[in-house]
């Protein structure tokens, strides 16, 4: 992504949320059911189901055939176990959190991507660090359509760990980091910037929660990632998100898990970003495990004063950039075969999240929190292909490329300067005014070879599970026309520094860990298939709320993890 080094006075001005951190909430003794009075939820980005089962049972070439992650193994001696758990389609990060956080899928959400696209919007006042164009936005009048960025161009500063953020610390990031002007704008409303929390059509768990007297906090990537808060986006109390993106720097008294100090820097091949090196991405993990256990000590994640929230958590980024880094100088990380066998860089992640949840549980029982904690583990999504004899980086013969014209140019692959087509191992597409469908689909599916076609969904069979794209009243303007699913292992990237991918339907990408713990469980594996929006509804009855008050929920019909319920009762 193309970066800008962009310093904006009057940013604290414009931001309309104030600091990271909100006023404290009532007690939190408001909110909790029986003995659960705290849910915290932990994504592993890309942790698959099978590498969980691979890691607690064990491999003989690995550690001598003994678990490799011992704390998730324990987790499993009193959780439930869900096998066959499916995240969002697209897999995406963005709609991959607002499942767990909502209870929805894209079609109440509105959220395909954190890069897709609104017809009803209009472009931001400057462009993004990520290369959306500045454009013109005329309030009340026809919406010219843009590209909406929610990745780590909307930072005033994304190379800083800090987003940029005016008078922050060096590690400090949060909404304070977004830039309004880089936001996409809404003409209906005088051509207002739309916040990531306003972008989320539907309410979520820390609204909820945060109405009914709860405390709450989140933890995660980006700035942009605010959008858990819902809409209004202010029902989180302690919102930390240091940008994964940014170059890295000294981490003056953190350490891993494992007891690896990060300051000096670990990594000096990967300066230029944490997630461009196997070792500094560990520290950046790491800067925001401390931040966890701030909170579960009763403090901001900065170490003020604060309550133990009623929902918390956060994300891990170290797996997924495990399974999908090539380093220069060090090598690939990924598995040594489909049957998902760590190699020995994504092994060496997994042990040390692993170790990172080793200390997470460790400070709940300090805490005497442990038995009135619900710990969910889950990912956000999976990562394609497991079979390293399966990837294909085809950085040409994508869907939208081959659209060309018939694709917006805020969207097109054609757009030399631009932030590109919403292609990942998925092609999610939103055609020009004017563009046939129709004539779309059939040139794609007479170059189906060049781009590896697996499935492709338009009109009805797109329609079944999202809304009907367009600009009438009965049409969504965020909906895409069309949407490519390839082969296993094909990715529309001609990246050198990645060995694969997520954003499919496919299993790879969407058969993802989920285990709900509590130490009064008894141990149960659930084979049915499971959706992880069905997370949502699942913490707000654990902490004795109605999950119907979730919206995504009733307008979906999503349902709670019964296993979790019985296992509450009992």
């Amino acid at each position: 992504m193309k970066r800008r080094k962009l310093v904006l006075a009057v940013i604290a001005a414009a931001v309309t949320l104030g600091s990271s951190t909100r006023g404290m909430a009532a007690d939190t003794g408001t909110v909790g059911s029986g003995y659960i009075q705290h849910v915290l939820l932990l994504s592993i980005d890309g942790m698959h189901a099978v590498d969980f089962y691979n890691c607690a049972n064990g491999i003989a070439s690995i550690n001598g055939g003994d678990s490799y992650c011992p704390h998730l193994a324990a987790l499993s001696q009193t959780g439930i176990n869900y096998v066959a758990a499916a995240s969002s389609m697209p897999s995406d990060s963005f709609p991959g959190i607002a499942a767990l956080v909502t209870g929805g899928s894209p079609k109440s959400t509105g959220i395909y991507y954190d890069v897709a696209y609104d017809r009803t919007l209009a472009p931001p006042t400057t462009t993004t660090g990520t290369g959306l164009a500045a454009g013109t936005c005329t309030p009340f009048a026809t919406p010219p359509g843009t590209t909406t960025d929610y990745d780590q161009g909307v930072d005033i500063d994304d190379t800083k760990l800090n987003g940029g953020a005016p008078g922050a610390g060096p590690t400090e990031g949060g909404i304070d980091s977004i830039d309004p002007f880089h936001l996409v704008r809404d003409p209906a409303k005088g051509c207002a910037p739309v916040y990531p929390w306003n972008f989320v059509r539907v309410n979520t768990i820390f609204g909820v929660v945060h109405a009914a007297g709860g405390y709450t906090a989140w933890i995660d990537k980006h700035p942009s990632y605010s959008m858990v808060a819902g809409p209004g986006g202010t029902s989180l109390d302690d919102y930390y998100s240091p940008e994964v993106d940014s170059a890295v720097i000294p981490l003056p008294g953190v350490k891993t898990a494992q007891g690896v100090a990060c300051d000096p820097i670990r990594d000096s091949l990967g300066e230029s970003a944490w997630n461009s090196s196997f070792k500094n991405i560990q520290c950046y993990d790491a800067l925001r495990v401390n931040a966890l256990l701030n909170q579960i000590a009763g403090k901001t994640h900065n170490g003020r004063a604060a309550q133990v929230p009623a929902v918390f958590g956060m994300n891990f980024q170290s797996v997924y950039f495990g399974q999908s880094l090539y380093e220069p100088g060090v090598g690939a990380g990924g598995y040594q075969n489909a049957a998902a066998w760590p190699g020995a860089q994504l092994l060496k992640e997994i042990e040390f999240v692993d170790a990172s949840i080793g200390d997470i549980v460790n400070a709940l029982k300090d805490a005497n929190l442990y038995d009135s904690t619900l710990i969910i583990v889950t990912a956000k999504h999976g990562e394609s292909p497991i079979d390293p004899t399966m990837y294909v980086a085809n950085g040409s013969n994508t869907p939208a490329t081959l659209l060309g014209t018939a694709i917006p140019f805020s969207e097109s692959p054609l757009n030399s300067t631009g932030i590109g087509a919403t292609e990942d191992d998925v092609s999610v597409m939103w055609l020009a005014p004017g563009a046939s469908v129709t004539d779309a689909v059939a040139l794609l599916e007479k170059n189906a070879k060049a781009i590896g076609l697996g499935e492709i969904f338009y009109g009805p069979s797109l329609a079944l599970n999202y809304n009907v794209g367009g600009l009438g009243p009965l049409q969504d303007p965020r909906s895409p026309d069309i949407i490519v699913t390839p082969n296993v292992g094909m990715t529309y990237s001609g990246s050198t520094t990645m060995i694969g991918d997520h954003g499919g339907f496919g299993h790879d990408d969407t058969n993802v860990i989920m285990l709900v713990e509590n130490p009064h469980f008894t141990a149960q594996t659930v084979s049915v298939t499971t959706r992880t929006a069905q997370v949502a509804p699942t913490i707000l009855q654990a902490l004795g709320l109605d999950p119907l008050a979730l919206e995504a929920v009733t307008q979906e019909g999503t349902p709670v993890l019964t296993e979790v319920g019985a296992q509450l009762a009992k």
